[in-house]
């Protein structure tokens, strides 16, 4: 038997016949789109996951109601896109003893570039991200602390990293929306808005 192409509006739909035991079964693999794409069972999928990081992929089949090579083949695709990036356990730094979160915006010298100072401040541990932004500054980063004194510790450590030349801090009082992938990857499936 040969290969079957059925081609959807916007989708390729790959059949793959395969005889096993005399007995004909036919595998339909995931949708093959561009980097990025996700679909509703994607979707699916990936809120699942979110809600129960340590599902395993037989207890996923079942509860998507998808044969367990469909979840298996899903999951790696949506890894090998970058579209599901890690299993690891979210951490509260508050839960830590950090109980101050603040942005800290960095002007630096631009002689030196982004990246050597991106790696001086990836060697602080309160530095939770780092971002090259456009704007007043050429660096955001994200920082905790134990208290607002000991944030004067963790500024003074930013600010010490060669390259930096000045930096404005804002202190978080709260969080009004969390950091939050699951309705992006809603809207991304065509699933709402």
């Amino acid at each position: 038997m040969g290969l079957q192409c059925v081609q959807p509006t916007e989708n390729l739909l790959v059949i793959l016949p395969i005889n096993i035991e005399r007995v004909m079964v036919s595998l339909y693999s995931m949708t093959i789109s561009g980097r990025g794409s996700v679909d509703s069972l994607d979707a699916a999928l990936i809120e699942l996951l979110a809600a129960e990081p340590r599902v395993g992929v037989l207890e996923a089949s079942k509860r998507l109601r998808v044969a367990r090579g469909t979840v298996q083949a899903r999951l790696e695709r949506l890894q090998e896109f970058g579209v599901v990036t890690g299993y690891g356990p979210e951490v509260d730094p508050a839960a830590l003893g950090y109980e101050v979160t603040a942005f800290v915006t960095l002007e630096i010298r631009q002689a030196g570039g982004h990246d050597p100072v991106a790696e001086r401040l990836a060697a602080i541990p309160e530095v939770l991200e780092v971002h090259t932004i456009t704007g007043a500054g050429d660096m955001l980063c994200r920082v905790v602390a134990r208290s607002n004194s000991d944030l004067q510790r963790v500024i003074d450590a930013i600010v010490s990293a060669e390259g930096v030349v000045r930096s404005a801090t804002l202190i978080s009082l709260a969080t009004q929306v969390p950091y939050r992938v699951l309705p992006l990857v809603r809207v991304a499936a065509g699933r709402g808005r």
